[in-house]
């Protein structure tokens, strides 16, 4: 091949590269990093947007704790985290915010799923005061006569158990804790935190890897989200609220998610009232949800056209985002709940 005919083709493929990025990727650039909880949902919002011809969405889910240090430090445009921002994290980001405040916007929600891997078992129930046991290492065998009263007629293995929690900074560890420690007080002694406080166990980084680790024991048991459950053909228990034994299912996470309230009634700052949801009681419904936010600045965003860019983004992910999310395991959003979503979105 000729000097000419390198160059055309070299000329040729510049151009067809140069066609390409524009059109995978003219939209302006988000970035977010946290949560691993919500990193399938965020995946498919960033389809969304690219189909949509919007923004170019970039999350790495690399856990809550991670993500907020991400924020505060101005490296990512948004936090993704399980759990909201502490009074110090807070107050820090308004420094970030160049003295605005951050807001949570909780636009995912995801049922937290307690899988197991149980040769024999496919039918399963667990209540606050035996999972706070089975995660404090106070229970140790799948026959326990606590667990055998909660699962009569089903025959349980005297199989060690297996209890794995999250090894890193973890919001789900803080609402899978906070939701033991109000239902459950008596049995678990520890003070909601993202780092793990229960005795004993096997930990693992991520969600992928509870329910990786969890997939390889037998007998083994983890709290994660649901859609990783599923993804790695585990058992999820039917959990008993106080009403009766709840499978999770899609139906029974919408019907928890319809009472939900949040702490500051009437703020742009969209904090979910946790220990309202966890005490729900309501037969049929499952209230273990997890609502991650991503965390914003409500204003003071320095890069040009970025503030207007997550506002039409995010407005995005309420109107075409919710379809295909139950199939990840999310809830797609009920309408009251994404008009409140919509009125902080609109004030962005």
């Amino acid at each position: 091949m000729g000097v000419r005919s390198v160059s055309a083709l070299s000329a040729a493929l510049a151009a067809g590269l140069l066609l390409t990025a524009c059109g995978s990727g003219s939209g302006p650039v988000i970035t977010g990093e946290g949560s691993t909880a919500q990193q399938k949902a965020m995946t498919h919002f960033a389809d969304v947007l690219t189909d949509d011809g919007g923004a170019v969405l970039d999350y790495t889910g690399s856990g809550s704790g991670a993500g907020i240090k991400k924020f505060l430090s101005g490296d990512v445009d948004f936090a993704g985290t399980d759990s909201p921002l502490s009074a110090q994290e807070a107050t820090a980001a308004t420094e970030r915010c160049n003295g605005n405040p951050a807001w949570h916007l909780p636009l995912v929600v995801g049922p937290v799923a307690i899988a197991y891997h149980l040769p024999g078992v496919s039918d399963l129930t667990l209540n606050a005061p035996v999972l706070a046991k089975i995660f404090d290492s106070k229970i140790d065998r799948w026959n326990d006569p606590e667990i055998a009263a909660l699962n009569p007629g089903v025959t349980l293995p005297d199989t060690p158990v297996v209890p794995v929690h999250r090894s890193d900074s973890s919001g789900t560890t803080d609402n899978f804790t906070r939701y033991l420690r109000g239902a459950a007080p008596a049995q678990w002694p520890y003070q909601p935190s993202k780092e793990w406080a229960g005795a004993g166990g096997s930990g693992a980084a991520k969600s992928t890897g509870v329910g990786d680790t969890v997939k390889k024991t037998p007998g083994a048991v983890t709290y994660v989200e649901w859609g990783f459950a599923t993804e790695n053909q585990l058992g999820v228990a039917r959990l008993d609220f106080g009403a009766g034994p709840t499978e999770l299912t899609a139906r029974s996470a919408a019907a928890a998610l319809e009472n939900i309230t949040f702490a500051e009634p009437g703020s742009k700052d969209l904090v979910v009232d946790t220990d309202a949801l966890y005490a729900q009681t309501e037969k049929g419904a499952y209230p273990l949800l997890l609502t991650p936010y991503s965390v914003v600045c409500s204003a003071g965003y320095t890069e040009a056209g970025l503030a207007e860019a997550m506002k039409s983004s995010f407005t995005t992910i309420l109107d075409r985002g919710q379809d295909g999310l139950t199939e990840l395991g999310f809830v797609p959003l009920p309408q009251g709940y994404a008009q409140t979503l919509r009125g902080t979105i609109d004030a962005l």
